[in-house]
């Protein structure tokens, strides 16, 4: 597709997620919940972001997954949002992000790439972070632990990617120093809390509050059930 072709305001959506695997997933919940518990909310945040894009008026929304891409549970829930479901590719983080990013932009003018773990990803911060790209290159979501919970881009330097200590307090104080050293011209959102370790869990437990009721978290009822159940028989 050429770029004449793009549409001028086109946005794609990205979800990074895990296969939900117990004792594969939010290890660092341990020992507060044990390793099923733990992966049931691995799912409860897979259900909510995708929740959250599908709330966006506009925009196209694809599942990009490490592990088991035929999982059947993820396939279950890229269906239920109606998106597009894909493997992730690279050999790190950075380059997995870096591949579906440039992938994106073969097709679409924007791409907003997020992580499934930050409850503060809501539809404000998703149109913000899309509205920047109309004045920048590239976007960041900080988070609050060092790293950051989205990236976006209309045209995307790799020099963002490579070399990066991924997992360490510093990613985001990294990525800055390249994107400035290589010129790239980027803006920052508001910093966000990610739900990685039990001191993050009250963040978590106040937001299902306020999902409660919502005609589309009612929706997603069956399909959170089954995220449990499968959690609940894996080890």
């Amino acid at each position: 597709m050429t770029a004449e072709r793009l549409q001028k305001d086109a946005c794609l959506y990205i979800q990074f997620a895990r296969a939900p695997q117990a004792g594969s997933v939010k290890t660092r919940m341990h020992p507060a919940l044990d390793p099923q518990e733990a992966c049931a909310l691995h799912c409860e945040l897979l259900v909510y972001t995708a929740t959250q894009l599908a709330r966006l008026s506009t925009g196209a929304r694809e599942l990009w997954v490490t592990g088991d891409v035929a999982h059947p549970w993820l396939s279950r829930l890229a269906s239920h949002y109606g998106m597009g479901l894909h493997l992730q590719r690279g050999a790190d983080l950075g380059e997995r992000m870096l591949n579906a990013l440039q992938d994106g932009l073969c097709r679409f003018r924007k791409v907003m790439l997020v992580g499934s773990d930050c409850p503060g990803l809501d539809t404000g911060y998703l149109r913000a972070a899309a509205r920047s790209l109309d004045d920048h290159d590239m976007v960041w979501g900080p988070a609050t632990d060092g790293g950051y919970v989205l990236v976006g881009a209309t045209r995307v330097n790799p020099a963002c990617f490579d070399g990066i200590g991924w997992g360490s307090s510093d990613v985001m104080a990294q990525t800055l120093a390249r994107a400035r050293h290589c010129g790239v011209s980027h803006t920052l959102l508001p910093l966000r809390e990610d739900i990685d370790r039990p001191e993050d869990l009250p963040l978590w437990r106040a937001t299902q509050q306020r999902e409660t009721g919502r005609p589309d978290h009612e929706g997603s009822d069956s399909l959170l059930a089954q995220g449990r159940r499968l959690c609940a028989c894996s080890r």
